[in-house]
């Protein structure tokens, strides 16, 4: 060390720590390198190399941490480089010498600077625990030697060769602990060391596995190990001295576990389905088993091989299946597969690992269970090459025959499901074919009524065919055909009328007992032999009548076009025909008679009420004619006054105004007040003509300046019209209706009550014995009392104003004494309860009340009262003539007083 020369004593610890400070911050930035840290690594494998296996994993130190680089291989054919450093084999092919080594580079995207690094690639030995333990010699690993640069710091000295990892196989039986390797440094010569190593397994958890001891430097393993936990363990041995100062670069020491054959293949599940189509090609694709090894998969201790063990049921062939015995596929390798007889098939899959050896290598089993789904390879067929049925004539929606198939595939698939179609016999498309979904048949049912008259029998074509098409290669034909034989049955129909309606013309006014027409009915049943029989259905004015025979149509009243039974010159009437046949059927026919209109009806004055003042001024009526006929047999109408009585035409004219109009007015000046009643004449233009004297009853009154009439009463009020009067009459016979009929009832409860009396002889009537008495007093000489003590407690006038000499000699004496709670009155007899109880508390609260075995003075009720003493009744005395046998009809109840009375002299 150096010397700093006028550095004071007190700045030598400072100087000193500084530069140790200095030298140690220099060393670590030495050790920081960028590139590979290794520079060789090495894998051990087994004999072939499968691919897309990972072999082995590099790492590339980047010190600044922003470096990108990209890795290639110099075998790019071979191996591949991932970004995350591992390497895996780009190809499948056996390891052999040219392909033990090879480079990797690693290249700066930016910069394109490079790096390499060698790889050595080994083959497994294969390893028993007896040759591990036969081997006593213990490899003894150095530390690299270390040199001073001119810069006086420490460097890492650049060494030719890699500390292989250590090889160590899993499940070892020991004895334990179990000497791995030695560590060494040849620095051990000059200082006393003391030797550690870091890690997982050794400090780290799982902590304790590895061992060392730190004079010697011997690792040791304490345990058995085990793969697949830890495959590998990656451990750092250090050299100290006995300070505690590193003498030497920590080293880095791999342990790799060997893989042990000890862990059978395990399927991912225990029973596996799959599916095929039956009549499947060999060679076609069923499904994949997979199993599962924790041993390594890169060694033989991993590597499954599969394979069929049985097969059942074995028919048509017993090795209908295989199964790739890398993957895992199942394949057909046989044809034969028809579901109608063999629906599924159950294969014992066996995985063993060793590549398959049955000597070594362990196994497991699963079942896989194949499943043979159905195609269309067998078309519906029919069960009979005819099927018969009928129906009666007229009839839809009938089934007329049920068609039956068999198809061997398997049900309610559309392979199975059968659909129908009419291919002849049917040209007007009367019938139709449904299937049933549950019993796949086909169900004929007629859509289109059918005459028997017309078609008898109908031969109908069908054909049968699925609803998917017959898959590919079957022989058999598409679709299945029969014949269907369908009778139709005559059955009665209903008499129809032609044409109907019919339609006549006719004058109205034609008498009674004229023949109009013919209307007849048809029968369709043109085999049935039937007679036809007709009746009046609908006739509204009772004008027709209709031979029951030949269907002729007689007047029986005068066809009047005026009536209202007639809508727009048309009369309608309903006739009925029916057969005699079985069932009787019947039909109806509908007459229309168009009525032509003759002169039949005079005209009448409109309106027939008007009112006019009494002067011809202002105003005037306008009236209009009404005939029910129409033209030509209406208007225009001529319109005049009769000659008589003289005086119409003295005070009234008439003047036409049109064809349907006249104006009728005042002839004088004035005419008095009043209701006058003017004839008119009123002609059609008939021919010949009609005419009519309508009356126009006519209101005279006074009228104001603007013509208004202002007479309180009106034409109505002057004189009722005839319905008025009706109108009134039938209220006023209600009426009394109703008072009679109140009257009667009145009279028939007062009958009732006095049936309700009992009908019995008063002589025999027991209750006439029974008096009835409203008083408990004695004699005629005891009607002297004091009839205040009966009222209520509220209504008695207080003790002080009573006189004195009429108190009774059991009431309580006259003194002062508290006021105690007044009994209320006699209440509803509802409370009476109530009542009772208010009563009963306040006389025990009552201190002056006697008690209630005192002594009680009732006072003398006299003597010689009119009623007799009860000592009277003596049967012996009185009646004893009587003759009580009667008793005994008076039935069980009077049964004690018959034997009593009529039982003889005791």
């Amino acid at each position: 060390m150096c010397r700093i020369a006028g550095a004071p004593r007190t700045l030598l610890p400072l100087l000193a720590a500084l530069l140790q400070a200095s030298v140690e911050a220099s060393g670590e930035i030495a050790l920081c390198k960028t590139g590979f840290p290794e520079d060789v690594y090495s894998a051990v494998l087994s004999k072939d190399v499968h691919e897309g296996q990972p072999l082995l994993s590099v790492k590339f130190s980047n010190c600044n941490g922003k470096r990108k680089v990209q890795y290639e291989s110099s075998e790019p054919a071979d191996f591949k480089v991932d970004e995350d450093g591992m390497v895996y084999a780009v190809r499948s092919f056996p390891l052999s010498s040219e392909h033990s080594k090879f480079l990797i580079y690693a290249q700066d995207k930016e910069t394109q600077e490079k790096w390499q690094v060698a790889v050595k690639l080994s083959l497994k030995p294969t390893l028993t625990e007896e040759s591990v333990k036969e081997s006593p010699e213990v490899e003894e690993i150095v530390f690299p030697r270390q040199v001073a640069k001119h810069n006086g710091y420490l460097q890492r000295q650049k060494r030719d060769w890699v500390i292989p990892p250590i090889n160590l196989p899993e499940n070892s039986r020991g004895p334990f602990p179990q000497e791995l390797v030695r560590i060494r440094s040849d620095r051990d010569k000059n200082l006393s060391l003391r030797y550690s190593v870091t890690g997982p397994g050794a400090d780290q958890p799982p902590t304790g596995i590895f061992i060392i001891n730190p004079i010697s430097g011997q690792l040791s393993v304490t345990k058995p190990l085990d793969r697949e936990l830890i495959a590998r363990f990656h451990l750092r041995a250090h050299a100290v001295d006995i300070n505690g100062n590193q003498v030497e670069n920590p080293i880095d020491i791999v342990i790799n576990v060997i893989d042990m054959n000890d862990n059978r293949p395990e399927f991912l599940h225990q029973v596996w389905n799959g599916t095929v189509p039956e009549g499947s090609k060999p060679g076609t694709y069923v499904m994949t088993v997979t199993a599962i090894d924790a041993d390594d998969p890169n060694a033989l201790n991993g590597m499954l091989r599969y394979r069929i063990l049985s097969q059942a049921p074995s028919t048509p062939s017993p090795n209908m299946f295989t199964i790739n015995n890398e993957t895992g596929d199942i394949i057909t390798v046989a044809a034969g597969l028809d579901r109608e007889k063999v629906q599924q098939y159950t294969l014992i899959i066996q995985a063993t690992d060793m590549e398959g050896n049955p000597t070594y290598g362990l196994s497991n089993t699963a079942t896989a269970v194949i499943t043979v789904t159905d195609v269309n390879d067998n078309p519906p067929e029919f069960t009979a090459m005819t099927f018969y049925g009928e129906v009666p004539e007229n009839r839809v929606d009938v089934i007329v025959a049920n068609l039956t198939v068999t198809d061997k595939d398997q049900p309610h698939t559309p392979a199975w499901n059968a659909e129908y179609r009419i291919s002849g016999g049917d040209p007007t498309g009367r019938f139709a074919i449904q299937t049933d979904p549950n019993s796949n048949d086909g169900l004929v049912t007629v859509v289109k009524p059918i005459d028997f008259e017309a078609n008898r029998m109908f031969v109908l074509t069908v054909a049968a065919e699925n609803q998917v098409p017959l898959a590919k290669g079957i022989q058999h034909p598409p679709q299945s055909t029969a014949t269907v034989s369908v009778t139709v049955i005559d059955v009665n129909e209903n008499p129809y009328f032609t044409p109907n309606p019919k339609i006549i013309r006719q004058e109205e006014g034609l008498h009674a007992g004229t023949m109009l027409t013919t209307f007849t009915a048809q029968d369709p049943d043109r085999y049935m032999q039937q007679n036809i029989r007709y009746t009046k259905l609908s006739d509204p004015a009772n004008w027709l009548k209709i031979d029951p025979v030949n269907g002729h149509i007689t007047t029986i009243a005068v066809l009047d076009r005026e009536s209202p039974n007639v809508k727009n010159n048309i009369y309608n009437a309903t006739f009925l025909a029916s057969d005699n046949g079985i069932p009787p059927m019947s039909g109806t026919g509908t007459l229309q008679i168009y009525l032509l209109d003759i002169n039949d009806n005079a005209p009448q004055v409109l309106p027939q009420e008007a009112e006019t003042c009494e002067t011809p001024d202002p105003n005037s009526i306008n009236i209009t004619a009404l005939d029910y006929d129409i033209d030509p047999n209406a208007g225009p109408f001529a319109f005049d006054l009769p000659l008589s009585p003289v005086t119409i035409k003295r005070n009234w004219t008439i003047t036409r105004l049109n064809g349907d109009f006249a104006q009728l007015n005042l002839k004088i000046k004035f005419l008095e007040a009043g209701i006058y009643e003017v004839p008119i004449i009123i002609t059609d233009s008939g021919n010949p003509p009609k005419s009519n004297i309508s009356v126009l009853r006519v209101k005279v009154c006074q009228c104001d300046s603007n013509g208004d009439c202002t007479d309180v009463d009106r034409i109505v009020g002057a004189g009722l019209g005839t319905g008025a009067i009706i109108a009134i009459l039938l209220c006023i016979i209600i009426l009394l209706i109703l008072v009679l009929m109140f009257v009667v009832w009145m009279k028939r409860r007062d009958k009732e009550r006095q049936a309700k009396q009992l009908l019995i002889d008063p002589e025999d009537d027991v209750r006439d014995n029974i008096l009835k008495y409203d008083e408990e007093g004695g004699g005629e000489e005891d009607q002297d009392y004091d009839l205040s003590q009966l009222q209520q407690p509220d209504t008695v006038e207080p003790d002080a104003i009573k006189p004195v000499g009429i108190r009774r000699l059991d009431e309580r004496p006259i003194h002062a004494e508290p006021q105690y709670p007044v009994r209320s009155a006699a209440p509803h007899p509802g409370d009476i309860g109530d009542f009772i109880n208010e009563g009963l508390k306040a006389a025990d609260n009552d201190p002056t009340a006697p008690p209630y075995d005192s002594l009680l003075v009732f006072d003398y009720e006299g003597s010689g009262s009119t009623a007799g003493s009860l000592s009277s009744l003596n049967s012996s005395s009185s009646g004893g003539e009587q003759d009580y046998d009667y008793l005994n009809d008076w039935g069980p109840r009077f049964k004690k007083l018959a034997d009593m009375y009529g039982g003889g002299d005791d």
